[in-house]
């Protein structure tokens, strides 16, 4: 069996989960770390989520997928894929799952976010190296504790 090909980065968060879950589903703090994208979604398991946002000065979609699992406070999972990418074909099979989980110990939250399974969708290996190439989630977590922390 193959070892799953993912990115798993965590955070520790200085605010209490109530506060670390607004940052991840609330569109007014994702667009400050999701590069000006906003969700739109019913964070309902087996919706589809659209990652928007303006850029050039035009309405994109620049991430789609589907609501996987909502345990709110605890976990969000939910699969994505880059529409505007046409060397992927847009199939189920090729959309990689995103993870959030959290756990609260004192007041701090620890987030950890895992992406993948590279493994299984198409273009798996380049798209894991430029993922990781990227820093993977770390750069997007400091801004997610950074609005948590400030709330």
């Amino acid at each position: 069996m193959e070892t799953p090909l993912v990115i798993t980065n965590t955070i520790e968060i200085h605010a209490h989960l109530a506060q670390v879950w607004d940052v991840l589903v609330n569109p007014e703090h994702t667009k400050r770390y999701m590069f000006g994208c906003v969700p739109e979604t019913d964070w309902q398991p087996g919706q589809p989520i659209l990652w928007k946002g303006v850029f050039d000065g035009a309405e994109i979609t620049a991430v789609k997928g589907e609501i996987v699992q909502v345990r709110p406070l605890q976990h969000l999972s939910y699969t994505v894929i880059d529409p505007n990418n046409k060397e992927i074909p847009d199939v189920p099979e090729n959309y990689l799952t995103v993870t959030y989980d959290l756990a609260e110990l004192n007041g701090a939250t620890t987030l950890t976010v895992t992406q993948g399974d590279y493994n299984k969708v198409a273009g798996g290996q380049k798209r894991y190296d430029d993922s990781t190439a990227e820093g993977g989630w770390g750069a997007i977590l400091e801004q997610i504790k950074k609005q948590a922390e400030e709330v």
